[in-house]
């Protein structure tokens, strides 16, 4: 019996991957535990909320669309992955101190949280 060289099924990515990042430049980005404190409608924009987190050191105002995924009441006391380290961005008008970390696909959107509370600012590593 000879032997047949097995090939690997591979799927090609649906999108093209972005180039790789070093394990330095992913360490540039501080990702810590914060607790949203309030959620309000953004003023010039459907798809936004304007949520208040508190980061452990300091309280943030973040600007996320999430909407179509979660009623104010949901969003109230629940831990996030937040990324402390980005720079302010201004979007539709409304200072953003940082992001949330999400994931969506045509149905759904989901933000990323630890599975137990963990003390806000609480650093990811």
């Amino acid at each position: 019996m000879e032997d047949t060289p097995v090939t690997p099924s591979v799927t090609p990515p649906a999108q093209p991957e972005k180039a790789p990042v070093t394990i330095d430049e992913f360490k540039r980005i501080e990702l810590k535990v914060a607790r949203i404190k309030d959620v309000a409608d953004h003023p010039k924009a459907d798809k936004l909320y304007v949520i208040t987190v508190d980061a452990g050191d300091m309280t943030r105002q973040i600007v996320a669309g999430i909407k179509r995924g979660y009623s104010k009441e949901e969003l109230i006391g629940k831990y996030i992955v937040l990324v402390s380290n980005l720079a302010p961005a201004v979007l539709r008008g409304v200072e953003s101190q940082g992001m949330l970390l999400a994931a969506s696909d045509e149905d759904t959107i989901a933000v990323l949280s630890p599975d137990k509370p963990v003390k806000p600012g609480s650093r990811i590593k």
